[in-house]
């Protein structure tokens, strides 16, 4: 089943912006595979202005958040999972919504038979070998 976060995220997003409020998003600074500014969080939260004033090129999609905002004058990529969001709401009237944890996906999945590590070997082109393919007229 499709999860409801990105599009709950998406319709708080503009009702934050039509109330002319600063959206704000706290994130899990910890999750695995985001790109966040981590000297700004703080016990492993971070709390992100999403103003279309504050960032640019933001995309909330159903997989990914991500835009290019500018901390401390050093414009950054920020890319996160709508999983690693914890809450969106308004700095002016602390409306939103939190978000239960979610649980952190597997990064590494075991193999009994080997198989993974015999596919990425097989994927993987040997170097030492020369091409073989030849001109044929």
């Amino acid at each position: 089943m499709i999860s409801n976060k990105p599009y709950l995220l998406r319709a708080l997003f503009e009702w934050i912006l039509d109330n002319e409020w600063t959206p704000h998003l706290q994130v899990d600074a910890n999750y695995p595979g985001i790109q966040v500014p981590f000297e700004y969080a703080h016990e492993g939260v971070i709390v992100l202005n999403i103003h279309p004033n504050a960032v640019r090129n933001l995309q909330i999609d159903n997989e990914w958040i991500a835009f290019k905002a500018r901390f401390n004058g050093i414009e950054q990529e920020v890319s996160l999972v709508p999983a690693a969001v914890m809450s969106i709401f308004a700095r002016e009237s602390g409306q939103g919504m939190p978000f239960p944890p979610e649980p952190y996906p597997d990064v590494t999945e075991p193999s009994s038979s080997g198989k993974a590590s015999k596919a990425s070997d097989a994927a993987r082109p040997d170097k030492s070998k020369k091409p073989h393919l030849s001109v044929v007229k």
